[in-house]
């Protein structure tokens, strides 16, 4: 194999870590991949960190130790994260995504992976602190932001069904009351998805009474889970309170009428928390 140039092994290093969010790589591995001493690499990762750092790109975290290693951290904060939000906010103000009930369209939201991707950074970063085990959420459409917020912390992604699975083993099912037409409903989650006494994440795309996120942390305490954190893509404004106390929102929707056709939604922006 031929001698690498510095260039090209500072664009494989970061393509290589930047896949991988959070995901701890021995230097050794680097260092064996590319022929190197640990001197030399320690250099090309400097680079690559004062690059990410300058763009506001993310992070890169040495551990020490034998067991340490390098991962990079996929920060998505200040005026960038604000940006996405209120570009969210913003096609989802438009009057023909007004459903019938107080609810918003938000398919094309939810499914475009570019955006989602973002949006799931933006909870790592905010959820940060909560150093979570599993990020958990309910089925159907708030799978792909669940998934990328699992992504981005390289944490399995467990999904709470509204009825069992055979082909899921025995599971936990409980009752809950949805919070905004009261009705009772049922999800389930396998035994076997969630370790006792890990840290879980809830995260979901929309919020209204918080009926179906309150369902997920007893299901999550059920299983012998710790929630350590509640996040939502959209709360609406009212209902208050909501059946959860302690929950953080990307987007607070203030008023949708269906007379006037006007939607009045805001993003909370960092560092406006």
């Amino acid at each position: 194999m031929e001698k690498i140039r510095r260039v090209e092994r500072v664009v494989a290093l970061t393509k290589l870590l930047v896949d991988r969010p959070y995901y701890l790589f021995p230097l050794g591995h680097f260092s064996d991949l590319f022929g190197i001493a640990k001197s030399t690499l320690s250099e090309d990762l400097l680079s690559v960190k004062n690059a990410l750092k300058q763009f506001g790109l993310g992070a890169l975290e040495t551990v020490a130790g034998a067991a340490g290693g390098v991962r990079f951290i996929p920060f998505r904060e200040g005026l960038q994260a604000n940006g996405i939000l209120e570009e969210i906010s913003t096609r989802l103000a438009t009057p023909d995504r007004i459903i019938a009930g107080g609810f918003l369209y938000m398919s094309d939201i939810l499914f475009d992976w570019h955006l989602v991707v973002q949006l799931g950074e933006i909870f790592m970063t905010r959820f940060a602190h909560a150093e979570p085990d599993y990020i958990m959420t309910v089925e159907t459409k708030g799978i792909p932001l669940a998934m990328m917020v699992a992504r981005a912390f390289n944490k399995p992604l467990v999904i709470v069904r509204r009825g069992s699975k055979v082909t899921e083993g025995s599971a936990v099912s409980i009752n809950y009351v949805t919070g905004s037409s009261k009705r009772i409903q049922t999800m389930s989650l396998p035994k076997r998805a969630i370790h006792p006494g890990s840290k879980v994440l809830v995260i979901d795309d929309f919020m209204k009474a918080g009926g179906t996120a309150r369902g997920m942390i007893d299901l999550a305490n059920e299983v012998g889970g710790i929630v350590v954190g509640t996040g939502v893509l959209v709360a609406t404004a009212q209902p208050q309170p909501k059946l959860v106390d302690d929950f953080m929102t990307l987007l607070i929707l203030d008023e949708v009428d269906e007379h006037t056709k006007k939607v009045t939604i805001r993003p909370v922006l960092d560092g406006l928390r």
